[in-house]
């Protein structure tokens, strides 16, 4: 008795219905794959091109996210400059960044802190800055006002700043951010 291909058929099809409402714009164009791996490599291929809903993608700049966050600084109560700086620390502007830790876009938000804040595509810049915003806002509510401690918790994780263990690169972090925003309220 050989192998069950019509088993493996059912769930190739049932894979391709997922993707059929999850990306809608996926179509599958192609005969049926006959290794699972390339079915994965196409699903990826398929959020890759329809990843970002505001057409922004790659390396961009604050003129291009300019709106948004003017909207999320005003929304969060948050300096639209300490945005823009956290965002040239975090990404340099790269919409899809990646750490070596596994933090996302442009402010790098971890993929469980992403999902904590309902950011569903952390490399879509709308939804990654709205989430990044939300969430240093709730830090510095947190640490009532103190940006540095936020920025240090958004680093390093708010169990880290409660502790007193801020590690040193957090610290550097910190200070990085708070020079470039400094510098570009002085600019205006």
């Amino acid at each position: 008795m050989g192998p069950n291909f019509s088993s493996i058929s059912r769930v190739l099809t049932r894979i391709d219905e997922i993707n059929s409402r999850l990306y809608p714009d996926f179509q599958q164009t192609q005969p049926l794959k006959s290794k699972f791996v390339d079915v994965l490599n196409d699903v990826e291929k398929a959020k890759r091109t329809s990843r970002s809903k505001s057409n922004i993608s790659g390396k961009t700049n604050y003129d291009e996210l300019k709106d948004v966050i003017n909207e999320c600084a005003e929304k969060y109560n948050i300096d639209q400059e300490l945005i823009r700086a956290m965002i040239q620390v975090e990404s340099g502007w790269t919409t899809d960044a990646v750490s070596n830790k596994g933090a996302q876009g442009l402010m790098q938000l971890m993929p469980r802190t992403a999902a904590m804040l309902g950011v569903e595509d952390p490399f879509d810049p709308v939804q990654n800055i709205e989430g990044g915003v939300r969430y240093i806002s709730d830090l510095t509510d947190k640490y009532r006002g103190d940006i540095e401690k936020a920025l240090a918790a958004y680093n390093a994780g708010p169990a880290r700043v409660d502790s007193g263990n801020i590690p040193e690169v957090s610290k550097r972090y910190v200070k990085n951010i708070m020079s470039i925003y400094r510098r570009l309220r002085e600019v205006g």
